[in-house]
């Protein structure tokens, strides 16, 4: 029996670790229930620390969504019509920023491994060697920190061969000036550091905008610490059951399986009861 109490106007979940399953599926039963989510008439929002090189991998991965809210909120795509694309904001940061933000955080942990994302999509992902970077899909090019972080950038990834990411991102908050960027980490191990204003929750509210709706009409999906914005913001949160304790602490309740178990499809299911 979920807690939900009344039926939500828009559901926004998470992508990795939360619909999507550790060897990067996406299951049959989730995207059924997703579709019939969608066909109900309640908006589906995708919401996803990827970037913009990744939008072709997050449609596939939730083809019901009626917007797309990517690299942590930065990016927002209205996707309802067919294979047409809208894009309804672009944020960005001066890589310059991000450099200077890096070299502050190494002074105190020592050394890390650094990627920076071109807003241009012309140019590749580039930086330090990273051979555990967790999406083949798009191929960071190595290169000189001084050319990789030039320009505006969506976001860097940063990461400490010594400090998991939740603990780097807990250092990093008491280094760094907040009021140049914004740090989130996002469950594989590394912290992003993104644009001023940019969340999850600011990045689905140019969705509630479009409709006039309140987050107290949203339900909302979350398995990692990026997901605290929304998850705090939504009148009802869920965590998924292998989400970070601090996710879980901060959600309404827990889905009683994780994302390889069909949590978040169990749980849609019995919010389609509730819509019938």
């Amino acid at each position: 029996m979920i807690g939900l109490s009344k039926a939500p106007r828009l559901v926004a979940t998470d992508l990795d670790g939360t619909l999507v399953r550790s060897d990067e599926s996406v299951s049959p039963r989730s995207m059924s229930a997703l579709k019939r989510l969608a066909a109900s008439g309640v908006i589906l929002v995708g919401a996803t620390g990827r970037g913009p090189r990744l939008l072709e991998l997050c449609r596939n991965d939730i083809p019901s969504a009626d917007f797309l809210v990517l690299g942590q909120g930065a990016f927002v795509y209205e996707c309802r019509y067919d294979d047409s694309i809208v894009e309804m904001a672009n944020r960005s940061v001066d890589g310059e920023i991000l450099h200077d933000t890096l070299k502050l955080i190494e002074a105190e942990v020592g050394p890390l491994r650094a990627l920076a994302e071109p807003a241009d999509n012309l140019r590749h992902i580039a930086g330090d060697p990273w051979p555990d970077w967790p999406w083949p899909s798009v191929v960071p090019q190595a290169a000189p920190r001084e050319v990789a972080f030039t320009g505006p950038m969506v976001k860097g990834f940063f990461k400490s061969d010594a400090i998991d990411g939740p603990e780097l991102l807990q250092i990093a908050m008491e280094l760094v000036d907040l009021d140049s960027v914004v740090l989130t980490e996002s469950g594989v191990g590394m912290l992003e550091v993104c644009p001023v204003g940019v969340d999850k929750a600011n990045g689905i509210q140019v969705v509630l905008d479009k409709f006039d709706i309140g987050w107290e009409d949203v339900l909302v999906f979350g398995d990692a610490t990026n997901d605290l914005s929304m998850i705090h913001r939504a009148g009802h949160a869920v965590a998924m059951a292998n989400a970070h304790p601090w996710v879980k602490s901060a959600a309404d309740e827990t889905t009683v399986d994780g994302n390889d178990d069909d949590g978040l499809a169990q749980y849609i299911e019995e919010v389609l009861e509730l819509l019938s």
